[in-house]
């Protein structure tokens, strides 16, 4: 059985033999999930309801007894799995959604969860699904955008997803795709910036220079991250974005004391949802297949509780406290040269995917 719309499914389920559940729940045939395997996003969908935070107009209008501005609906949630007959819970998803899931763990249901999250964010495995086809997709469009940058002799800004880790920004630019690299992890001084892509651009032959900034990205000279607006999420999340602008319009301000007092002007691009649209690239048609049968492994084996993951290159499992036991960032001191603002290359010995939650 599939639920849909993430958490919003268990939360709008009404306990009624005669309700209509369609937009909550769907029976999952062989058919339907053969056909879902073979394209990307998720068509059971998706949504940002957290039911522990659930704010009292986005309750369902039968459910009562909530009075409160936030109200945790969980004791409905766990009615709602019991009345449709759940008897392992699979949530797919990233920290945020994990989270709940490790929740329902402590509250007594069997849980068995995946992570998916194209930040790669999980802390407790060292890949989640969505990961690759995202560094895919950042070193390609990238690619693409240098033409612009070189004909105009530009600087190249590109602001990609990434609110406190900074892989989907390392990761490309190690492989080429950019000459630095901001993210979350450290704080970066405009003027260092500025001296090194100008120094890069002055020596390619086109005459320009790339640089990739994670969403989450601060500046020294100025505070905190850089958001469109106040509105927060049920996870208490505001949502990021324009510092890539940001950085943009400094690197014009500062350029001329590194380029003989002329300006750099900047190309500016968010790539946002491009990197995580379409279908998922080769990595990620394999890794779900993976997590799959190790998540219907563990349900065969009664061990729930459980995390899928990988632990450098090798698929296992772990305690599904893991995921709120510590948040999954970049180890700044093992993988980011914070002087030359971007990655530190080394790989003997390391995984496929070069840094892991270690």
């Amino acid at each position: 059985m599939g639920i849909r719309r993430g958490w919003a499914g268990l939360l709008d389920y009404v306990r009624d033999a005669n309700a209509d559940n369609s937009e909550n729940v769907q029976p999952l045939s062989e058919a339907i999930v053969n056909r879902a395997g073979r394209t990307g996003g998720t068509f059971l969908h998706t949504s940002r309801l957290r039911p522990s935070h659930v704010p009292r107009e986005r309750l369902p209008a039968h459910l009562t007894g909530y009075d409160q501005p936030i109200n945790d609906a969980t004791k409905d949630v766990l009615k709602n799995l019991e009345h449709i007959g759940v008897d392992v819970l699979i949530p797919i998803g990233g920290d945020d959604t994990l989270s709940y899931g490790k929740r329902l763990h402590d509250e007594g249901v069997n849980v068995v969860a995946i992570p998916k999250t194209m930040d790669n964010d999980v802390y407790g495995t060292d890949y989640c699904i969505g990961f690759s086809t995202c560094v895919t997709r950042t070193i390609e469009l990238t690619h693409r955008l240098r033409t612009s940058a070189g004909s105009h002799e530009r600087f190249l800004v590109i602001e990609v997803f990434g609110r406190y880790a900074g892989f989907t920004a390392l990761l490309p630019t190690m492989a080429g795709a950019a000459d630095r690299c901001v993210i979350p992890e450290h704080a970066v001084d405009v003027e260092r910036l500025t001296e090194l892509l100008t120094h890069d651009r002055n020596r390619n032959p086109s005459r320009y220079a790339v640089v990739l900034v994670s969403e989450g990205a601060r500046l020294t000279s100025h505070d905190g991250m850089t958001f469109e607006g106040e509105e927060t999420d049920m996870f208490g999340h505001r949502k990021l974005g324009g510092i890539g602008d940001r950085v943009g319009e400094a690197l014009k301000d500062s350029s001329p004391t590194y380029n003989h007092g002329r300006r750099i002007d900047v190309v500016n691009q968010r790539l946002g949802y491009l990197v995580r649209s379409g279908d998922p690239d080769a990595l990620d048609s394999i890794v779900p297949m993976a997590f799959g049968n190790l998540a219907l492994d563990l349900v065969a084996r009664g061990e729930y509780g459980r995390l899928v993951s990988i632990h450098r290159g090798f698929y296992d499992s772990v305690p599904i406290g893991s995921v709120t036991s510590e948040k999954k960032v970049v180890n700044v001191a093992k993988y980011y040269n914070t002087d030359r603002l971007r990655p530190i290359y080394k790989f003997d010995g390391a995984p496929l995917f070069i840094m892991t939650s270690d």
